[in-house]
């Protein structure tokens, strides 16, 4: 893939960027992997907004993915674009005519053959238990539990690396910088994943946030002191002394939330990386 800048034809396209879509070899969607993607608009089920600012966005339908990939042979036979995500998927069919679809890596191309479980090799796209694959390996869709399917590492253009084995646990560093530990029984894929130039695309406008179902979000400096713990005062105010919170008066913008006897602390050798001045 590569983004494209827009001609400046207008005020709201200067600085606009697009995906060009290059790397798309087949436009419309596997029938049979399709279902309805109902929308929430950031609501739990007795209705109440647990997320704000979500709302609107073009109708879209969910892909249903393969993120447990246990056994198999596949073969490609198109890369497409996912609405719901932001690395690419893959069409796979096996020599029955079972059809999947797969977080695409980096560097898949149409009939390459891929291999699921023990009979997979360490090359793009193959998936192997941690256990098997080779110390310094680039990995992704990483799972936690053995069996439970990939959670870890699906976004696009990240990678994790396998850093050393240790009895019955192995040793990840993850794309934040954090160094976790993990059962060797858990499945995991080679490669990085695809579409690497998703973070230089500028969105540009307002209308085009909207159609990515977000709606408008407000300073709490620019409120009234009645609506948010930064509003008042006169003219342009920053929030100064006052300790940064949330429109409920809980801490925010850096403040730690991570609770302190979490059952996976453990299993945390190196914590992520710190961001400078916090």
């Amino acid at each position: 893939m590569a983004v494209r800048k827009v001609k400046p034809i207008t005020n709201a396209q200067r600085g606009l960027s697009i995906d060009d879509f290059s790397d798309i070899t087949k436009k419309n969607p596997e029938k049979s992997l399709l279902t309805t993607l109902q929308k929430k608009s950031g609501r739990n089920n007795q209705g109440k907004i647990t997320t704000r600012h979500k709302g609107g966005g073009v109708k879209r339908k969910y892909r249903v993915i393969d993120f447990k990939m246990l056994t198999g042979e596949y073969t490609v036979t198109a890369i497409e674009y996912d609405p719901n995500r932001s690395a690419r998927i893959a069409l796979l069919t096996a020599a029955n005519g079972k059809k999947i679809y797969i977080l695409a890596p980096e560097g898949l191309k149409p009939g390459k053959k891929i291999k699921f479980g023990d009979e997979a090799v360490t090359a793009t796209g193959h998936r192997r238990k941690l256990a098997d694959l080779p110390v310094g390996t680039n990995i992704y869709n990483i799972e936690l539990r053995p069996g439970q399917g990939g959670k870890l590492v699906r976004s696009a253009g990240s990678a994790a690396q396998l850093l050393a084995k240790e009895g019955e646990l192995v040793h990840i560093k993850l794309p934040s910088g954090e160094i976790r530990k993990i059962a060797r029984g858990c499945m995991a894929s080679v490669g990085t994943v695809s579409n690497p130039e998703y973070q230089n695309i500028r969105v540009g406008k307002a209308g085009r946030v909207r159609k990515m179902g977000i709606r408008p979000t407000v300073r709490g400096s620019a409120m009234n002191p009645v609506d948010h713990p930064h509003g008042g005062g006169e003219g342009h105010q920053s929030i100064g002394l006052k300790h940064p919170k949330t429109p409920w008066g809980a801490p925010a913008l850096g403040a730690k939330t991570r609770k302190n006897k979490k059952f996976s602390n453990k299993l945390i050798v190196r914590g992520r990386k710190k961001r400078r001045g916090r």
